[in-house]
């Protein structure tokens, strides 16, 4: 292809004129849908995530702030009371577990295999004032749910606002 400013022979008129090079957006459009062909962004993944790289089984987790609590919840499918390991060292929450592969017969053929196991641990760092005596959890189907309550004194309290004598004779 030619650059900016070379000369280019005309087939149908054998004369050799300056090609013009306009900046074409749809060019550069078409070069970066190549270029995104190609990228892989589980191996990008993998680069960021080293549990990414291993394929196995890692949990989503939803956290949450309530006036009382700190509320964790994640999803464990298959994966028994059992298998789970929750530990709570001074402000540091860890929730690790196992989620079992089945065990395949020789006579099974697999068509597709997309469901990831292995081991997990997530770990997450939690403010001062965690009651850790009075930590709950539950699994129910499929979801596991930790409670983690404020002690009171780092609870919010409302204050009742009340006006002084002189500013109610005014109103």
């Amino acid at each position: 292809m030619a650059q900016r400013g070379e000369l280019v022979r005309r087939e149908e008129r054998g004369e050799a004129i300056p090609v013009r090079h306009e900046w074409d957006p749809f060019r550069r459009m078409r070069e970066m849908m190549r270029e995104m062909i190609s990228w892989d962004p589980f191996q990008e993944m993998a680069r960021i995530w080293p549990e990414a790289r291993a394929g196995g089984f890692l949990p989503a987790f939803d956290v949450r702030e309530t006036d009382d609590s700190f509320v964790f919840r994640a999803d464990v499918p298959g994966i028994r009371e059992d298998n789970l390991d929750v530990t709570l060292t001074g402000n540091r929450l860890t929730i690790s577990g196992k989620r079992e592969l089945e065990e395949a017969k020789e006579t099974d053929r697999y068509y597709s295999c997309e469901c990831r196991y292995g081991d997990f641990s997530r770990s997450f760092t939690l403010p001062e004032g965690v009651d850790a005596e009075n930590v709950r959890s539950e699994i129910k189907d499929g979801v596991l749910t930790l409670i983690l309550p404020k002690k009171p004194e780092v609870q919010a309290r409302h204050i009742a606002v009340k006006g002084t004598a002189a500013g109610r004779a005014k109103a």
